[in-house]
């Protein structure tokens, strides 16, 4: 990544049901963030009642995967057997390690009555040493996060260390996770100690030093010292970042590895049927792609 801020606009992609996503990243200007290897925007969708999303049940290795919403829920169930709704505020850290199957639902009752949903994705890749540790689920209420406040900002520590502040969240090298409001012209420091870092602003608008980074669009940068971000009204965004990876990473489809033999290995276990069931979701999953 470049030692000044570099503009990233991503791609949306529409998943039918007035269901949106925008993919911010891998990108051609930054593959990766710290650990952060892939940054999705889900939403917002207005599900009509009888209508949801429904991911079904499909694998991951090597990675560790963050559900963060806005609005709404989701249903997490994996194949360890975890079930969890998620809602505003409260984290689902899953570590895929060497193998985990899960599935993403609408729960009943939004399903009846129809919701909107609106949040963010987020896969870390786990360090060499750790990429093939045994699969975990963790579920964290919102009042087990720390709140930070500065002058004109309110945060949310999700994942990491940041601002003297440590999350409950397990995880496997430095970084930081936030959400962030700031109120019109306030302005907020990076976090010490870590060199690498990126912005996405959900709602607003916010200048990085020369740089004005609008609503949907994320900005990255790298080195030792940033300017500041402030806002330009009143803005949400997610603060994320941490130390460079150890080595380049492979992504095909929902595996993140350090060899592509792994990857390959990771293919054929799925479409051999090596990786498990998803108790209470055990009827369908999604095929092995053909490219």
């Amino acid at each position: 990544m470049d030692p000044t801020p570099q503009l990233i606009e991503g791609r949306r992609h529409d998943l039918g049901d007035g269901f949106t996503v925008r993919r911010l990243l891998p990108a051609l200007l930054a593959r990766h963030v710290g650990p952060f290897v892939f940054f999705d925007h889900m939403g917002p969708a207005d599900f009509a009642p009888g209508k949801g999303m429904d991911v079904r049940p499909h694998p991951h290795i090597g990675l560790a995967t963050i559900t963060w919403l806005f609005e709404g829920s989701i249903r997490h169930r994996d194949s360890l057997g975890s079930l969890a709704d998620i809602r505003p505020g409260e984290v689902n850290w899953m570590t895929a390690g060497r193998g985990i199957v899960h599935s993403e639902r609408t729960p009943p009752q939004p399903r009846r009555d129809g919701q909107r949903l609106h949040g963010i994705q987020l896969w870390v890749a786990l360090p060499r040493a750790d990429a093939e540790v045994p699969p975990e689920f963790h579920h964290h209420d919102a009042d087990a996060l720390p709140r930070i406040r500065r002058e004109g900002a309110e945060l949310s520590l999700i994942a990491g260390a940041a601002y003297g502040e440590r999350s409950p969240v397990k995880v496997f090298a430095p970084m930081f996770l936030l959400e962030a409001q700031l109120a019109d012209g306030a302005q907020l420091e990076w976090p010490q100690g870590h060199t690498e870092r990126g912005v996405y602003v959900v709602e607003g608008e916010l200048a990085w030093g020369e740089l004005v980074v609008g609503a949907d669009r994320m900005a990255v940068q790298a080195g030792a010292e940033a300017a500041p971000l402030r806002a330009r009204g009143a803005t949400r965004l997610m603060l994320f970042g941490g130390a460079p990876l150890d080595g380049e990473r492979h992504l095909w489809w929902n595996f993140v590895a350090s060899s592509r033999e792994r990857i390959e290995q990771a293919k054929a276990d799925w479409k051999a049927g090596r990786f498990g069931l998803v108790p209470g979701d055990e009827e369908e999953f999604i095929p092995l792609p053909e490219r």
